[in-house]
């Protein structure tokens, strides 16, 4: 008969896949359940506030129309609402591919036995099937992986929110459109069971039995399986478990089966009192806590409490007597297991000859070790008892008083015994590897011995006092040849052949009286040794090595052993060499430097060897546990010491910049004197993490300027293996870097400051007192490094794209809406036609229409100097970036810029000439040399494009009105350039300069053209007026006109012909007289 996993064998291929896609839909749902996004917990009051409304159960199916008119009535919740369906779709979309593969699953498990039964696959039925040892398995692993899948699903996602989120994917997708879409059996399968996972939570009526007969699956099929599972031993588990007392340890993976699939038929557990006494008696004589799932655990006194049976059933197990005595019985084979096992494990003691002598014994002290860990674990565990359970609180208090229960005594327990289970292991694999060479090596050695003793008895061989003997010299030559023909394949023969000549060698000892020569005897002795040896090492079997597999199976424990990790570090600090002993668990760094390098020695010496099914590299753990801690060191270290007080004086920027500075230097230091010690790379460590924290950090705070968030999920810098803590805001800001970014805002406020462009510092208005100055840049990046700055530079570019949107949302809705304003707007245009001319009566004119506007400036003010604040920051970041990547890496400031410039050149040469060669639009170039540029500080933040923009009316001269509406609150001063008249009246130049720069470089050129022309007729006009009336000195107001178009040419870096196209050179030559 073909074998039923044959490639060939459709039945069994076909089952294998149902089975293989159930174990991974499992994982995906474990995975999925770390994501769910908690909007849909609806849990604080903020979020029903925000999002009740759009956030719905299934009580949406009564009524859509409702819902959806409800948030047809108000744009602000379509808006939201469409925002929310761009932040959530994508996990929206894979939580319903996960839960439509369990419906599918179901379907298509169901499919599967109708085809058996139909006789679609030739000669093989439900019967027959289950008859084959692989048929079986799979058989009964698939109903019983279903069971686990809505299990999972209900403990991990709250009904309520499972039924949230597919009613958002439902009026998000394209599902609902969709003619084949099976959404209503998904959402009838997994509708809420009224299930909660949280402790003292009442258990809903007919849970979980009513939950897994929402897809009906054949009762034979159901019966036939729970049969199998009560009455075989379906993975021979029993042969690795040889005593009785052991028996429901082996058959352990089996009774997690048989209780998920018992849920398919309760009226087993509720009236079949003889099947359940059957059952417990298998199964559950000694035990009550079980694992299902990789460490999902479930006790059976709670889970069985509705079922009259079952209980009835495991009454007698869980008797004060019985549990008195299977607590003592592991107390007792605790002690003496510890000693034993520790002897075992002294330096030495397990050599190959007493590991081949003794492999029954110690597989049996394996056992007993495993077994007596898993009871009390599962046992003792917290998750499996309900604190609000008053008989599991008093069985669970009897068990941890009888058993004597220490978690130290039983961690450090389980920690020897993966050690020896480790070596043991390690020394059989290598035994194996060489079990040929070594057993052909003997074999050759005792026929070699034999072959001379012959040649001692022909009396040619001059050995002492040795007379002739044909009779022996026949005897030992054909014994020599029964070594010879010894065959390593035959294994069987060969040990019962290795004996016989064993015996003979002892008898012709005795017979021949040859106990009297000492040689001969020596080599009689020799040769029976390596017959001894070759009968060891023809016993070393692969079947030793699964056992041991089989017996050391932790999955049960794959959520316990969290509980011992204060344990682990406790262990560790108090001695590092106990980490040769840790393997599957979480590594953490010792204090001492003598601890690390020792730590680490323990580390570097243990192998990588497979957890399970998972391969582990102990080197790898070390570097992740160093990583995680660094991470939650440095990650915290941020959070707290970047809060700022707003109302302190002066800031408390500087102050606590530096003493980041010096925490981050602490840390970095003790990275650099430990790597070697660690034998990793400590400052690639430290880079990597830190630059992943603070990118991180600013993903997170400019999530608050986009529509489209970036989830954790979803972000590159944050990772599950070593997250990235999360605090709780503390102001406006998310995270630390937004409250630097804002403290910094705060102190440079062009209300409160000024700024000296010549000296790169601000000063207060009022005081004349330095506030700050470009030193600060230097600090941060002292303190945050390169990634800092940039991260920095980064939200200052989205808060000024917010800062630019909304003041373009103010002037469309606001301004351009006021008739009177756009009435004044008008006037003074029909007034300045033709712009190369000189405007009649110019003072009045300019003079009126400033008055006329005057209450529309304050605003526009507030957010032109806004923008030109974020500007100059940007500015002195560029330059503190561009200092220090010319200072630490010249070689890459140096290409960078070369590289910049030949591209530029390139690009103006394609633009001259279009068949030369331009990059192509899939060519990610320019995007990602501009990131580096960025990065190294080689680009000007004036140049850049912030946001797209449409054609707008009167938007020159309104920004010429609102400057020349500026003019008077400021005055020329030698020493200090242009500086504000009234600081109850504050304008800052700076600011307004580079604020109306980038405000207009967003625009089409040709308004910039027609700004400056107007500015330059103003001038013009004024100074045609002041000749006219004889007026000697320039006025205040065109010298600020003419201020701002020398430092508009200096600042955009154009050539001058730009301004004296619109005022002639002699007033500019007047001017530099006064400057």
């Amino acid at each position: 008969m073909v074998d039923f996993l044959a490639e060939n064998n459709l039945c069994g291929q076909a089952i294998l896949r149902i089975v293989s896609r159930g174990n991974a839909n499992i994982a995906e749902l474990l995975r999925l359940s770390e994501f769910i996004p908690a909007v849909f917990r609806l849990k604080d009051k903020s979020d029903q506030q925000k999002y009740g409304d759009i956030i719905c159960d299934f009580s949406y199916f009564k009524g859509p129309e409702y819902y959806e008119s409800k948030l047809e009535a108000k744009p602000e919740l379509q808006d939201l609402d469409e925002e929310f369906r761009e932040n959530n779709i994508e996990i929206l979309t894979r939580f319903y591919l996960a839960f439509e593969s369990v419906h599918k699953y179901v379907v298509d498990l169901i499919r599967y036995l109708d085809d058996l039964n139909e006789g679609v696959y030739i000669q093989q039925t439900l019967e027959t099937v289950l008859l084959n040892e692989d048929g079986k398995q799979l058989l009964c692993e698939a109903l019983y992986l279903y069971g686990v899948m809505l299990l999972v699903i209900d403990q991990k996602m709250e009904g309520e929110v499972r039924e949230r989120m597919l009613v958002s994917y439902y009026r998000y997708s394209a599902a609902r459109s969709s003619a084949d879409s099976n959404l209503d059996d998904i959402c009838k399968l997994l509708r809420s069971t009224g299930y909660s996972s949280h402790p003292g939570a009442k258990r809903p009526p007919n849970y979980p039995e009513s939950y897994f007969q929402r897809v009906p699956i054949s009762p034979t099929f159901i019966s036939m399986v729970i049969g199998r599972l009560r009455s075989d031993d379906i993975y021979n588990q029993v042969s690795a478990y040889p005593l009785p007392e052991h028996r429901s340890t082996a058959l352990a993976t089996q009774a997690a089966m048989l209780c998920v699939c018992l849920y398919f038929t309760p009226s087993i557990l509720h009236t079949q009192q003889a099947k359940m006494r059957e059952i417990v008696d298998k199964y559950f004589p000694d035990n009550w806590v079980i694992s299902i799932y990789m460490g999902i655990t479930v006790n059976l006194v709670e889970a069985w409490e509705p079922y009259k049976a079952a209980k009835t059933a495991l009454n007698y197990t869980l008797e004060t007597a019985n549990i008195r005595e299977q607590a003592g019985r592991y107390a007792a084979s605790v002690e003496s297991l510890r000693s034993q096992v520790q002897q075992l494990l002294k330096e030495g003691f397990l050599r190959e000859e007493i590991v081949l002598d003794n492999i029954p014994k110690l597989l049996n002290c394996l056992r007993d070790c495993n077994v007596a860990i898993r009871w009390l674990m599962l046992h003792t565990a917290e998750s499996a008892y309900d604190p609000n359970n008053k008989r599991l609180r008093q069985i669970k208090d009897q068990v941890i008083n009888d058993s004597k229960y220490n978690p130290k005594i039983l961690f450090q327990l389980l920690l020897d015994t993966a050690q020896f289970e480790f070596i043991l292991k390690e020394m059989f694999k290598q035994m194996l590897a060489e079990k040929q060479l070594k057993w052909e090596s003997y074999k050759k050695e005792g026929s070699e011995r034999m072959m001379e003793l012959a040649e001692v008895f022909s009396g040619v061989k001059p050995l002492t006092r040795v007379e002739k003997n044909e009779n022996l010299q026949a005897w030992f030559r054909e014994i020599s040849k029964q070594i010879e023909s010894l065959n390593y394949e035959d294994s069987t023969a060969a040990g019962r052949k290795t004996v016989q000549l064993i015996q003979a060698l002892v008898e012709v000892q005795e017979f021949h009286q040859l106990e009297s020569n000492l040689q001969v005897c020596q080599f009689l002795a020799d040769t029976r040794k390596f017959l001894h040896q070759m009968i060891r090492t023809i016993n070393i079997k692969e079947e030793v090595l699964i056992t041991m597999q089989i017996v050391g199976d932790l999955s049960y424990a794959w959520q316990i052993i969290d509980s011992f990790t204060s344990i682990m570090q406790e262990s560790i600090r108090a001695n590092p060499t106990m980490v040769t002993k840790l393997r599957a668990t979480f590594l953490k760094v010792a204090k001492l430097t003598h601890a690390i390098s020792v730590f680490t020695e323990g580390i570097l010496m243990m192998k990588t060897t497979l957890v399970g099914i998972i391969k582990v590299d102990p080197k790898q753990l070390l570097e992740d546990g160093i990583r995680k801690e660094l991470v939650k060191r440095v990650a915290y270290a941020l959070h707290k010491g970047l809060i700022f007080n707003p109302k302190a004086k002066p800031s408390e920027l500087m102050p606590k910049l530096k003493e980041m500075a010096a925490t981050m230097d602490g840390f970095y230091r003790s990275f650099e004197y430990i790597q070697d010690y660690v034998s990793i790379y400590g400052l690639k460590i430290w880079q990597e993490e830190v630059s992943r924290i603070i990118n991180y950090n600013v993903e997170q705070e400019c999530n608050s300027f986009l529509r489209t968030k970036i989830q954790d999920w979803q972000s590159v810098y944050q990772s599950t293996h070593i997250p990235i803590p999360k605090y709780p805001s503390v102001d406006e800001s998310a995270t630390f870097i937004g409250r630097l970014c804002r403290e910094i805002l705060r102190i440079t406020d062009p209300k409160t400051t000024c700024y000296f462009d010549q000296l790169n510092t601000w000063y207060d208005m009022r005081t004349h007192q330095e506030v700050t100055n470009n030193r600060l840049f230097s600090e941060i990046q002292d303190t945050l490094g390169t990634f800092g700055l940039n991260g920095l530079d980064r939200l200052l570019c989205f808060m000024i794209v917010k800062e630019l949107q909304n003041f373009l949302t103010v002037l469309q809705k606001n301004i351009l809406k006021d008739k009177a304003v756009v009435d004044v707007f008008k006037a003074l245009l029909s007034a300045v036609n033709p712009v190369k001319g000189i405007v009649a009566n110019a003072s009045k004119v300019y003079a009126n229409a400033a008055a006329k506007t005057q209450k529309i400036w304050p605003a526009y003010l507030e957010a032109i100097m806004k923008v030109g604040q974020m500007q100059i920051l940007r500015q002195q970041i560029a330059n503190e970036l561009n200092y220090s990547c010319k200072f630490d890496s010249k070689h890459l400031a140096a290409a960078l810029d070369n590289l910049n410039k030949s591209l530029l050149s390139d690009i103006e040469a394609h633009y001259q000439d279009p068949s030369l060669p331009y990059p192509k639009e899939d060519n990610t170039l320019l995007y990602e040399i501009t990131a580096y540029l960025e990065a190294a500080g080689i680009h000007n933040p004036l140049n850049k494009i912030y946001i797209t923009t449409k054609r707008l009316p009167y938007f020159p001269i309104v920004n010429f009105l609102f400057l020349i509406a500026q003019l008077p609150k400021l005055q020329y001063n030698k020493s200090q350039g242009m500086t504000c008249r009234k600081a109850t009246d504050p304008v800052d130049w700076a600011p307004l300069v580079l604020g109306l720069l980038t405000l207009l470089k967003q625009f089409h050129s040709r308004y910039t053209e027609h700004f400056l022309a107007l500015i330059g007729q103003f001038i013009r006009s004024i100074m045609e007026q002041c000749t006219s009336q004889k007026i000697p000195d320039m006025p205040s107001d065109v010298v600020g006109a003419l201020m701002f178009l020398e430092d508009y040419v200096r600042y955009t870096k154009l050539p001058r012909k730009v301004a004296e196209a619109h005022v002639p050179s002699f007033i500019f030559d007047e001017f530099r007289t006064v400057l």
